[in-house]
């Protein structure tokens, strides 16, 4: 499974699961999103075991991408998860820090869990290369492909023109000859880099229709509860707002979770139309302070100064609607219904077929987002 099949499938309701196994890792790199630490907790091999147990051929996610802290920690738990769902046909990825790879070794329990999943992705940017070197990186990635599991890169920089990226893109596209492709991102202002990380752009879209294809996959946090967002905030902090939080794995399935995803109106029109889009049906003025981590950078006309504004961009009037009735109750009668299952459809059809590259130009790092889909380069003849 290539990294354009994963990042692909991100705009599909149910299309895909998220589940952190730990909030441990041995890096401390500053920019970590989860602010993970060595002596962080796990999330718990058996409640999650008996959750990938609950898919089944007719009702599974198409992929679950294992994460943390460092999922690499649990070795046997990524093998075993990894199995349990291919026997449902979900396949899996696992998403490293590479605190292994200093001498660009793999271990055998790790190298037998990167076998049992269908892709590996590494990390890679200043912050892991001060711990890790790119070197032991590089050649560790070698072996993970010599041993026949499809492989990609996360990149990390402070944004479009950081010369870490350029040069770090380009370091990877020699040493693979192109073969393995890239995930650009950059550093969000959450966890640990939250002290020190400028936000992303200001979002002022006066209620236009935006469709959010973050809240389209469950996530698993670290206590078991499911949610279905992956801001760090929805993700990390508790109470999780009611129209956010679709269960716990040691309570329900994933048929449960699967339903509560695709038939909540609420979370249809986020995913139709964006969350600010209600605040402006119900007569509010759209967000309009920099956006946090999961949103998009856009630009659109300002809302009616007549209406009251709401603070923080898209996400922020995510995790607030239940705090303003006329707005949830706005995105319930979009969302309701057998139209709002249609809409919910199409947005996620059109998404998907714009590919992966558009949507990593709204969410990743713009200037890279083709390195998603990468084909070795052609040789000259000789």
């Amino acid at each position: 499974m290539e990294l354009a099949d994963l990042v692909g499938r991100r705009p599909v309701p149910g299309g895909g699961l998220l589940m952190t196994l730990t909030r441990r890792c041995p890096l401390r790199c500053a920019h970590c999103s989860t602010s993970s630490t060595p002596d962080g907790e796990d999330t718990g091999v058996g409640p999650l075991t008996g959750f990938v147990r609950s898919f089944t051929p007719a009702d599974r996610p198409g992929v679950v991408l294992f994460t943390g802290g460092e999922p690499l920690l649990l070795p046997a738990a990524v093998t075993a998860l990894a199995r349990e769902a291919r026997r449902a046909g979900t396949r899996s990825a696992v998403l490293s820090g590479m605190f292994f790879a200093r001498n660009g070794t793999v271990p055998a329990r790790i190298m037998e869990a990167v076998t049992a999943v269908d892709h590996f992705s590494a990390s890679l940017d200043a912050f892991h290369e001060r711990e890790v070197p790119r070197a032991g990186v590089f050649r560790a990635v070698h072996r993970v492909l010599d041993a026949g599991t499809a492989a990609s890169f996360h990149i990390t920089g402070t944004g479009p023109d950081d010369p870490y990226l350029a040069e770090a893109t380009a370091a990877v596209r020699r040493e693979f000859d192109d073969r393995v492709p890239m995930l650009v991102n950059e550093t969000r202002p959450v966890g640990r880099a939250a002290a020190w990380a400028a936000p992303r752009t200001a979002v002022v879209d006066g209620g236009r229709v935006r469709p959010c294809p973050m809240a389209a996959w469950p996530v698993v946090a670290f206590d078991g509860t499911v949610v279905a967002c992956c801001n760090q905030d929805v993700v990390d902090r508790r109470p999780v707002p009611r129209h956010l939080r679709l269960g716990h794995v040691a309570e329900d399935g994933w048929p449960q979770i699967h339903r509560r995803l695709l038939d909540s109106p609420l979370l249809r029109t986020i995913r139709t139309t964006g969350p600010s889009h209600p605040y402006a049906q119900a007569g509010h003025g759209a967000p309009a302070d920099p956006a946090p981590a999961a949103s998009p950078a856009s630009s659109a006309s300002p809302a009616p100064s007549a209406a009251p504004a709401l603070p923080g961009g898209p996400c922020a009037a995510c995790r607030a609607l239940p705090e303003h009735p006329a707005a949830a109750e706005a995105a319930g009668r979009a969302g309701s219904g057998p139209v709002g299952a249609l809409l919910d459809r199409e947005t996620a059809r059109l998404q998907a077929e714009a590919g992966p590259a558009a949507l990593l130009r709204r969410y990743g790092c713009a200037p890279y987002a083709d390195l998603v889909s990468l084909a070795p380069t052609p040789r000259a003849a000789s």
